[in-house]
């Protein structure tokens, strides 16, 4: 799908998520994209330009977090030569850039306050200037915003403003962590892994037991977390992708870190079970080593030769475990 589902997954998530795209892309109504950090929300404002009347006019993205006050106006709305000390040629901004498209902007919500009021302003009234310029230009784009932080949060605690929010937030779409559709975990490795496939002319395959691993790790880092998993692990293996020591400790799935329970599969080695209670007691006690010592009925030093050893060799299977 750009047939959306094969964009986004085939959970019930996934397909609220492709449903939300497909209807939000024949407008022009502005969107904000909701969702953490690896969540794919670039990949979700693609998908909805790509739909849309304005696909075959540019789609232009600008991280709002990454630009100071200071650079912001030229950012947008581009410069006339001579306007400011170095303005040696006139420049467009992104409004100029994506005439016709879409423009595209991430973290939205780290925008500096001075470019929010800006910003409206152009929602508004479909018009800006070019800093120093005196023409007044037409602003013929789309808006697709982006954030990784609660908008309503932002707004509560002053860092963004209520009437812009408004102006974004017309057609809301909330994008699912990967925990949250842990169904979608096994479809979407495997579909980085033919493209891997496909790209570099094999043909790897996982092994059924990494499947169960990716699917009981927790995925912090999301979509993008697993991409870049699996790519590692393409790049390491011969015919069969395990997991291994190439691979990072998967961490404890669900996030309820209080109950104090820890659940092993019968099976596991000593040595993994170890390195399971020592990593839960780590993050229960959230990485003060003398706590975790203590609760473990070791030394300090203990616990430090041991978590050295860990570092240096790291459990052949990559084993995960879950809390209950």
């Amino acid at each position: 799908m750009i047939n959306s589902s094969k964009t986004v997954g085939r959970s019930s998530a996934a397909f609220e998520l492709a449903r939300a795209i497909v209807k939000a892309a024949p407008t022009d109504a502005s969107v904000l994209i909701v969702g953490e950090s690896g969540t794919g929300k670039e990949v979700v404002a693609r998908a909805i330009h790509k739909r849309s009347t304005r696909c075959e006019a540019p789609f232009v993205a600008i991280n709002c977090g990454a630009i100071s006050a200071s650079l912001a106006e030229t950012a947008f709305f581009g410069h006339e030569k001579g306007s400011f000390t170095g303005a040696a040629a006139t420049t467009k901004g992104c409004f100029e850039t994506a005439d016709g498209g879409t423009l595209f902007l991430d973290e939205v919500t780290e925008m500096p306050l001075p470019m929010q009021v800006q910003l409206l302003r152009v929602l508004e009234s479909g018009q800006y200037h070019r800093v120093g310029g005196a023409e007044l230009r037409q602003a013929h784009v789309r808006i697709i915003a982006a954030t990784n932080r609660d908008p309503k949060e932002a707004v509560k605690s002053g860092r963004f403003r209520s009437d812009l929010l408004y102006r974004l937030a017309v057609f809301p779409i909330r994008v699912p962590s990967l925990r949250e559709r842990q169904s979608d975990i096994a479809y979407l490795a495997q579909r980085f892994l033919d493209e891997l496939n496909a790209e570099e002319k094999t043909r790897k395959q996982f092994s059924e037991a990494t499947i169960t691993h990716l699917e009981a790790y927790n995925w912090p880092g999301n979509i993008r977390e697993l991409k870049n998993t699996i790519t590692r692990a393409y790049i390491l293996a011969n015919d069969t992708i395990e997991i291994g020591p190439m691979m990072p400790v998967f961490r404890v799935k669900t996030p309820d870190l209080a109950n104090g329970f820890l659940k092993i599969p019968i099976g596991t080695d000593l040595a993994n079970a170890q390195l399971a209670l020592i990593q839960a007691t780590l993050e229960y006690y959230s990485g003060d080593k003398r706590r975790t010592a203590a609760a473990l009925g070791i030394s300090p030093k203990t616990l430090y030769n041991r978590l050295e050893q860990i570092k240096g060799d790291a459990p052949a299977n990559g084993t995960s475990y879950r809390r209950r």
